[in-house]
């Protein structure tokens, strides 16, 4: 369920970017927009997990491992400890904006 609200929120980033900034845009890259924005919110917890930062924690031997150990000492609120937190509790509404908006002018850059 989270997924289908998360890719709610970016289709309706889209079109608000869409019908306010952009208004030129042809179907294409709008369509390019959008698969862009979903695509990267549902695929963010996928490379997290495959990077070695999940709900157990940081796999060993992962790259999610490698940063640890280079970035070490870790902070609260860096970059290994936010990527851990994603990993582990998922990407919220915040984050898959910020995600998805990311996608989404991937996906309209995509066409040009």
């Amino acid at each position: 369920m989270k997924a289908f609200k998360s890719s709610v929120l970016v289709i309706c980033v889209c079109l608000i970017l869409n019908g306010n900034v952009a208004s030129a845009w042809s179907p294409w890259t709008v369509g390019a927009a959008v698969a862009g924005g979903v695509g990267a919110v549902v695929a963010a917890p996928v490379v997290l997990g495959a990077a070695g930062f999940t709900a157990a924690g940081i796999t060993a031997g992962s790259l999610g491992a490698s940063m640890m150990s280079a970035l070490a000492p870790t902070i609260a609120g860096g970059v290994v400890a936010t990527l851990q937190s994603v990993g582990a509790a998922g990407l919220g509404y915040a984050g898959s904006a910020v995600v998805g908006a990311a996608g989404a002018a991937a996906g309209a850059a995509f066409t040009k």
